[in-house]
């Protein structure tokens, strides 16, 4: 299998080929999503709810980004690896925008960084891509904006808003960006957007108009809980499987079934006369 790079992506928009993401945040998971095929790795600010169980977001530092980012960028070896730029960690000013980029890059050996927003972080992203940094962005249904769309809701529905994305999209592919995630736009749209723009459209909740799809990862495992977004797939139930097997091992520990003989490493040199001996003696 071939490393995936800005190159082999671009290839493939070109040839019509669908790239695939997921969402990633840890080693272990990291090594078999890349064993996968799976085109490209986010390692997502959603990671603050995923797996650390906030309601958005907004919490996630760039010391937390750097952690988890670094286990998957030591996991990946073919698929290209992008890090979220978390929240304020781009917004004040463009020499923190460029700083917290760079640190992504060396600290994690991402490929790319991600960031939200439309016409606003248009500097952000110019500077960072000219300091030889890829740059993803994120247009439509911005989380890290939950508070000021007022709840997570579809963007781009009314003609003034439909507008509003698609020039959105094409601002920061001006201002560098060689992707976009398109989050909960009307299908049309995102497919008007994919069609105008010669970057790489990467949908969640955005239809299949896209060049690739995104999914966070624990959802389209059924690991997320009992609520289900629109958008989601559940490709397995491996939620239920896991409480399945815990409670298996629950009950065979408390039963005193395992360890068996067989997960028994190889019996003492000591003798039984010499362990009575310490029984004894202590």
């Amino acid at each position: 299998m071939k490393k995936n790079t800005i190159a082999t992506l671009a290839a493939m928009k070109a040839s019509g080929e669908k790239i695939s993401q997921l969402t990633c945040y840890d080693y272990s998971t990291a090594r078999l999503v890349d064993a996968a095929g799976v085109n490209t790795v986010l390692v997502g600010d959603s990671l603050g709810m995923t797996m650390q169980g906030y309601e958005d977001t907004l919490p996630v530092t760039m010391e937390e980004m750097i952690v988890y980012g670094r286990s998957v960028g030591r996991a990946c070896k073919d698929a290209f690896v992008i890090l979220d730029m978390p929240f304020m960690s781009y917004q004040a000013s463009v020499p923190q925008a460029v700083e917290n980029a760079g640190r992504l890059m060396k600290e994690c050996r991402a490929n790319a960084v991600k960031l939200e927003g439309g016409k606003a972080v248009c500097p952000q992203i110019k500077a960072i891509t000219s300091s030889g940094i890829p740059v993803c962005a994120h247009i439509g249904m911005t989380p890290q904006s939950v508070n000021s769309l007022g709840g997570f809701k579809v963007q781009g529905r009314g003609e003034a808003e439909a507008r509003r994305v698609l020039e959105d999209a094409l601002a920061v592919q001006e201002a560098g960006a060689f992707m976009a995630v398109l989050e909960c736009v009307p299908p049309k749209l995102a497919a008007l957007i994919t069609k105008k723009v010669h970057m790489i459209t990467i949908g969640i909740g955005a239809g299949a108009g896209c060049d690739g799809q995104v999914l966070v990862y624990q959802d389209m495992l059924g690991m997320s809980g009992e609520f289900v977004p629109k958008f989601v797939r559940r490709f397995a139930d491996i939620g239920e499987e896991m409480k399945h097997t815990f409670r298996a091992y629950d009950q065979e520990v408390k039963a005193g079934s395992f360890p068996a003989e067989a997960q028994t490493y190889a019996k003492s040199d000591c003798s039984d006369e010499f362990l009575a001996e310490l029984d004894a003696a202590y």
